[in-house]
């Protein structure tokens, strides 16, 4: 098994970070990486893998149980059943709609992410519905009432939602 990394041997490497600012939201590769752009074009979104830096931390990554950050669901909810920062390894999938792709300088416009300015980026995938959507997922009932799709997100108003 010459050549294979095992988990002992893990390396997860910053490919670039989010910008959020006046200019807007963006993803800016490190320009190592700008090759790997190539043939993006046409995908309308993307699925970014970002690392949770603010909690890279012990007891972020320790916090398996937590009070419920919702408000109609079960008072204590594990790690698992959220989509908490503190998880045991800090890693964030958001799926997010490009707005530009600027070969040149490795930067791809986003409408919106929820990730802060200068958060780590992972990876990118291209969003393709045969593989990242499910027609009729099962969800439990007190966030059944939640949007149907992304589209329909943008109109929510999450703060009826979120306990914080």
């Amino acid at each position: 098994l010459k050549g294979r990394l095992f988990v002992e041997d893990l390396k997860v490497k910053k490919i670039g970070v989010i910008r959020a600012d006046e200019a807007g939201m963006r993803l800016e590769l490190n320009q190592a990486y700008a090759p790997a752009l190539t043939g993006i074009e046409g995908f309308s979104h993307l699925n970014i893998l970002w690392w949770f830096s603010q909690c890279d931390n012990v007891p972020s990554r320790n916090q398996l149980v937590e009070h419920s950050p919702y408000k109609s669901a079960p008072a204590y909810m594990g790690t698992f059943a959220t989509r908490s920062p503190e998880r045991p390894n800090p890693i964030a999938l958001s799926c997010v709609q490009v707005t530009y792709i600027d070969h040149q300088n490795a930067v791809i416009g986003l409408a919106y992410i929820d990730a802060n300015d200068s958060t780590p980026v992972l990876d990118i995938k291209p969003y393709t519905p045969s593989l990242d959507r499910v027609e009729n997922p099962a969800v439990p009932e007190w966030c059944a009432d939640w949007p149907k799709c992304y589209e329909d997100s943008e109109d929510f108003n999450w703060d009826s939602v979120f306990n914080f």
